[in-house]
């Protein structure tokens, strides 16, 4: 059994998130968009519009389609992928292939021009996502195994500050070349095409600190003697059969995934919605969401500061109250100082709430056990999933009616419902015996 709370190995596992945060900046959410959308704004087959092993789409279309598709594989694989990984005590292994096709993906956007074709770039495009998500799924599955049930808010915590601060610096320096490319005798295409390079060493690079240091873990075949997939499926029924014993797991992944669909979705459409409904320039949009990831450092010290205080679950339902507001508000947000606001608002819940979701699941789940990969496999099925739901009813909606603040408040919705079901978690919590405030595991 590896030692817990040993200082070099948490180091060594924030250093994972201070490295893959780079795609989820500069890929999701500003110099790629913006890129995408630049050289796919006046094509030969119409204003936005671009063609895809020979369908034609709106440009913005089928990114969101590529999003998904990515998302469900990710939903579909992991469950298998994962049971298969602590069947054979190779955690470890997965965390690096899936590290190292998210990394070239990132480099593969190098190749994608204006007037070329665009089909290798939007795949590379998916593969940098699942590469990103599959690699967070075995990232996270690592914190029971490296934290004390008294340790794991401050880590899951300090994980997310570390991805915060790592996503700002690497903004910062690919912006160098986007901003002023003409300092360097290149093109601002150019300079965007260059981050994507940069992202790649940035991901690659940092990511070899914990692929040295973080335990390789221990195969859970016991004596039984079955083929990689055969072991694979076993695990993940024996582990599916041991949560549905768990009743406050079982409350807690329905509430979860509800208030996920509008934390998630929020996340993904929130620079969207500034360009289209407040006209902001991409300049803007980038401070903004650098605003975001600096105030969301401060949110996550904060809430882990409040949960070790006040228990999680209370914290989770005033996480989810905060963001049942500000949800609500963008239907009426109608100026971009209003949207600084929100967008304040949102960097401070949002570092917190996905902090504390990831601790509290862990701290529900049994302790010491071999398999946390499994584990937290539903955990991350379950996050992935919420996306493509929450996506789907983003557009929908705005299909539908034509405005994108309706969208928001079909949004809202979720987030009630998960409000709801986090009222009904602390209270069978309160009921349960012997299970204290922190919400230590009821293995049933």
């Amino acid at each position: 059994m590896e030692e817990k709370n040993n200082k070099k190995t948490i180091w060594a596992w924030c250093m994972f998130d201070w490295a893959n945060q780079s795609y989820n900046m500069v890929i999701t959410s500003t110099i790629f968009p913006a890129y995408y959308v630049g050289i796919t704004a006046n094509t030969r087959y119409g204003k936005n519009m671009v063609s895809f092993f020979g369908h034609k789409f709106v440009n913005t279309v089928l990114q969101n389609y590529i999003l998904a598709v990515s998302y469900l594989l990710i939903v579909l694989l992991l469950p298998i992928l994962t049971s298969i990984a602590d069947y054979r005590g190779a955690k470890k292994l997965y965390l690096q292939l899936f590290t190292w096709v998210g990394a070239l993906a990132c480099a593969g956007l190098f190749f994608l021009k204006e007037g070329g074709p665009i089909e290798f770039g939007m795949i590379c495009f998916g593969l940098a996502t699942i590469g990103y998500c599959g690699g967070f799924v075995f990232y996270n599955s690592y914190l029971p195994q490296i934290a004390t049930l008294d340790k794991q808010n401050d880590v899951s915590a300090k994980g997310f500050i570390y991805g915060f601060a790592g996503s700002i610096v690497v903004q910062l320096v690919c912006l160098v070349g986007v901003l002023f490319h003409d300092s360097f005798g290149i093109t601002e295409d150019m300079g965007a095409r260059i981050s994507f390079i940069i992202v790649f060493l940035w991901w690659i690079g940092f990511a070899i600190i914990p692929f040295k240091i973080l335990p390789k873990g221990q195969p859970n075949a016991g004596s039984h003697k079955f083929n990689v997939f055969t072991g694979g499926f076993k695990e993940l029924a024996k582990v599916f059969g041991k949560i549905k014993n768990m009743p406050l797991v079982k409350r807690f992944l329905p509430a979860f995934f509800f208030y996920s669909v509008g934390v998630q979705t929020i996340m993904l459409v929130a620079a969207e919605f500034a360009a289209k409904e407040l006209h902001m320039k991409d300049d803007d949009l980038i401070t903004i969401i650098l605003i975001i990831q600096v105030v969301a450092i401060i949110g996550a010290w904060l809430t882990s500061l409040a949960s070790n205080k006040y228990g999680n679950t209370k914290s989770l339902i005033v996480l989810v109250v905060f963001w049942t507001f500000t949800c609500l508000s963008v239907y009426y947000i109608s100026n971009q100082n209003q949207f600084y606001v929100a967008a304040f608002a949102v960097g401070i819940v949002m570092g917190g709430v996905q902090s504390l979701s990831r601790s509290t699941y862990a701290k529900l789940l049994p302790q010491n056990i071999p398999d946390t990969a499994s584990y937290f496999s539903f955990y991350d099925a379950t996050e992935k999933l919420s996306i493509v739901v929450g996506l789907a009813v983003f557009a929908l909606v705005e299909d539908y009616t034509h405005e994108m603040r309706d969208s928001a408040l079909a949004l809202d919705c979720f987030f009630v419902v998960g409000l709801v079901l986090l009222i009904a978690l602390f209270a069978a919590e309160k009921k349960a015996k012997n299970v204290p405030t922190t919400l230590q595991a009821e293995i049933g």
